[in-house]
């Protein structure tokens, strides 16, 4: 039964990412270019490097690119840590706000696209389990 379980959850967790990439793909950012913004975008800032990697669970080298490339696009600015001078500071530029936006948008269409099959009171459930779940 358990493995079933866990089969069942990963097929649901991969046509969801499917969905995901399907959506993000017209706004030019990568899954994990938003999974980055979306870090950004809810933590207290100011957002050091580091914490980013830290979130992202990546080494602090491989968050650079990911970061160069949302600077890049106008989404992100780096700036120094006033009280730390090696440190450098991520903050989300008001595009970056605005794509984020859209990004959460994104997801929740298709978030609504895979669950509707399930009635409201189905759905509550369902989140309550897996709370459950996640909550060990």
């Amino acid at each position: 039964m358990e493995t079933e379980l866990a089969e069942l959850l990963r097929g649901v967790s991969h046509r969801l990412r499917r969905g995901y990439g399907a959506r993000f793909g017209p706004l030019g950012l990568t899954p994990g270019q938003v999974r980055a913004l979306r870090v950004i975008a809810e933590a207290e800032p100011p957002l050091r490097m580091v914490q980013l990697a830290e979130a992202l669970r990546i080494v602090p080298r491989s968050v650079t690119p990911v970061v160069d490339a949302l600077e890049e696009m106008g989404l992100v600015r780096r700036e120094v840590d006033p009280a730390n001078r090696r440190s450098t500071l991520l903050a989300l530029t008001p595009e970056g706000e605005a794509r984020y936006e859209q990004v959460r948008e994104a997801r929740r269409q298709a978030a609504e696209e895979l669950f509707s099959v399930l009635t409201p009171d189905q759905r509550e459930q369902l989140r309550d389990l897996l709370s459950l779940v996640e909550g060990r």
